[in-house]
């Protein structure tokens, strides 16, 4: 039986939602386009630069778009942005960030100044509306993806649907190109291992097991990756 592959399949009620209209079934086109760009992508840095760019272009409202790590102990780290004025807005702290180590979705209350209502955080900057998605969450890092607008309540419910049906194809998009990268680097490593053994096995005049295990025990004495080592030792032979 054909298995469909885990990076189209979208795990999510509210896509039902949005396709039950002409308008809906354009949004799925639009998404099913998007994912495309998405798997064309071949490192996750350019997963994430393509997916703030998307998320401007598919969420109505939006102006700006980024991609922001937060970090239990390191902090925070802006890694994708449409525009300056994205890094300007995740400097402060926003308290929305912390639910959403719970919550894949986030909204900044926003108000304009004006009418009584509170000018938000981001009025500095021009910015009225946050709505945060989240990515990627573990006990330790959080990554999040958030939209901004300079107009006061510009996101709505349907919008924040249609966020999470966007998020999902970019986590999977980027769960795909993390594998992929892992595996080249995996296949990089052995090989340079390898090359590192056959310096060893000529330098030393010994065989393969014992090469491997001399590069283990120097490894652990210098308190060095094997592969950085096997790297400092082909590229001296390179030199």
């Amino acid at each position: 039986m054909a298995v469909t592959p885990e990076r189209f399949v979208v795990v999510s009620p509210d896509f039902f939602d949005v396709t039950r209209s002409p308008a809906g079934l354009e949004l799925a086109e639009a998404l099913t386009l998007a994912a495309r760009r998405l798997h064309e992508t071949t490192t996750a840095q350019a997963t994430l630069r393509t997916a703030v760019q998307l998320a401007v272009e598919l969420l109505p409202g939006a102006e700006h778009a980024g991609v922001l790590e937060i970090d239990r102990a390191e902090g925070r780290r802006t890694v994708a942005w449409t525009d300056d004025i994205v890094r300007d807005a995740e400097a402060p702290e926003l308290a929305h960030w912390e639910r959403l180590w719970t919550s894949p979705v986030a909204r900044l209350p926003e108000g304009d100044g004006d009418a009584g209502t509170e000018p938000g955080p981001l009025s500095d900057l021009g910015l009225r509306s946050v709505l945060s998605l989240r990515l990627r969450a573990d006990r330790r890092r959080l990554t999040v993806l958030t939209a901004y607008s300079g107009e006061p309540c510009a996101f709505d419910d349907t919008t924040a649907r249609l966020g999470r049906l966007f998020t999902a194809h970019v986590s999977l998009a980027l769960n795909s190109v993390t594998v992929q990268e892992q595996l080249t680097e995996a296949m990089h490593t052995r090989d340079l291992i390898g090359q590192a053994t056959g310096v060893l096995m000529e330098r030393l005049d010994i065989d393969a097991a014992a090469a491997f295990e001399s590069l283990v025990r120097a490894s652990q004495r210098e308190n060095v990756k094997l592969r950085d080592l096997a790297r400092r030792i082909v590229g001296a032979t390179d030199n």
